[in-house]
């Protein structure tokens, strides 16, 4: 996960939304931010080959630890990101439910600081004005007072969210690669 929901409540006022849906919220951006990148900012030197079985990974890295992200790779089954919630001995258990598959790529992903402020920028920003999205609408003057709110479109936002605050991203976008 790119930011603990903990974490989260610390930096922002997620007024009355559950956790699940704040962490729902989260997940998506986390989604949204590795697709604009192109970049899955996993740790490869914290690599190695598992079996699971029993919804336990059997093996271990001493630079995983509890609350880290992991991602599984070149798994039949269980491809995708998970968090680690018990780390014991020689194996770990994550968020997840996955399924038994000899041989799973387990990689430690790890998120640079500046990345993990736009994602709370980016939930601040859908929290502020996400339901205000392709509402246009005109000045207004009253006793000289003036209000003007900025119209969104297709050209100021990507996957909803303004670009301005992705810009940051900009140092973390890899290539693509096309097949």
């Amino acid at each position: 996960m790119i930011i603990s929901v903990e974490e989260l409540k610390t930096q922002i006022d997620c007024g009355d939304m559950t956790d699940n849906v704040i962490q729902s919220q989260l997940t998506a951006i986390e989604s949204i931010i590795r697709k604009y990148t192109n970049n899955n900012f996993q740790q490869r030197p914290v690599r190695f080959e598992a079996d699971i079985s029993g919804n336990i990974i059997n093996g271990s890295s001493p630079y995983i630890q509890i609350g880290d992200t992991i991602q599984i790779t070149q798994s039949a089954v269980n491809d995708g990101l998970y968090v680690v919630t018990d780390k014991s001995n020689d194996t770990l258990t994550v968020d997840r439910l996955m399924f038994d598959f000899p041989q799973n790529r387990i990689t430690l992903v790890k998120y640079p600081a500046d990345v993990i402020q736009c994602a709370v920028d980016m939930f601040k920003w859908k929290l502020e004005f996400g339901g205000k999205i392709g509402i246009k609408s005109e000045s207004e003057t009253l006793s000289r007072h003036s209000e003007s709110v900025t119209y969104e479109d297709s050209t100021t936002l990507y996957m909803g969210y303004p670009t301005g605050i992705l810009s940051t991203l900009q140092l973390h976008v890899k290539s693509r690669c096309w097949k």
